[in-house]
């Protein structure tokens, strides 16, 4: 059976193919189908995951599980947070505050001393440095909050450009959303201003079109040179 054909019903409580229940199973909660073809499940013993057949991949039981990514998944324990691999096995015996999921072969953790990092799919650290807050990776890079301020990382923990800002978002097709003492704005992968202006609020560009606001709460649609190309009343 092909996991994708799978759907989650509207009340979380069992799955559909073509509208028909499958596994003639009914849970107390559950989440959908991920690659490589698991799903995270709610009985009255815990949360697992179950395989595209409906039965258990694993005997434990969690608090939480949640759904696979690099074919690993987050799942809590009574003693904390984990990873597991598709087999229901823990990556390591460390256990966390709080684990994202995996992106680019790569996850966010927050360690027992309230500091944030990524680690590999095997579960091992992807560099020596610790951050204030460490959010997922995307095409390359990741946003890290240290005491200067927030920054870029590559997936070695080395800084992109060196250049800090207030806030800071991933990049989208070479372009990201950063924030310095006056407003919002866009940068390329150098860390510079793609356009001088500031904003009180930007989204990232869609198709070279991004959605922001103003300082008068007025929103506008601007293109990659930071021209207003509509005002949206």
């Amino acid at each position: 059976m092909n996991w994708k054909n799978i759907r989650l019903a509207e009340c979380n409580t069992h799955f559909t193919i073509n509208g028909k229940q499958i596994f003639g199973k009914t849970f107390l909660d559950a989440l959908k189908f991920h690659a490589p073809g698991l799903a995270p499940v709610k009985s009255d013993e815990g949360w697992y995951h179950i395989n595209t057949d409906g039965n258990e991949i694993y005997s434990q039981r969690y608090l939480r599980a949640f759904g696979y990514y690099c074919n690993r998944a987050s799942v809590i324990s009574e003693h904390g947070w984990l990873h597991i691999d598709e087999k229901g096995q823990p990556l390591s015996n460390v256990i966390y505050k709080w684990t994202g999921n995996f992106q680019e072969d790569l996850c966010s953790v927050r360690d027992k001393e309230d500091k944030y990092f990524h680690v590999k799919v095997d579960g091992s650290p992807a560099y020596k440095s610790k951050y204030i807050y460490a959010g997922d990776f995307k095409d390359g890079y990741a946003c890290v909050k240290t005491e200067e301020g927030w920054q870029h990382i590559n997936a070695e923990g080395k800084e992109l450009n060196g250049n800090k800002f207030n806030d800071l978002g991933v990049f989208h097709k070479g372009i990201a959303t950063a924030k310095d003492h006056i407003g919002w704005f866009h940068i390329n992968k150098v860390g510079s201003e793609i356009y001088p202006q500031r904003y009180l609020f930007i989204e990232p560009f869609y198709n070279g079109i991004a959605l922001v606001s103003n300082f008068n709460g007025v929103k506008e649609l601007i293109n990659e040179q930071g021209k207003t190309i509509l005002e949206i009343k």
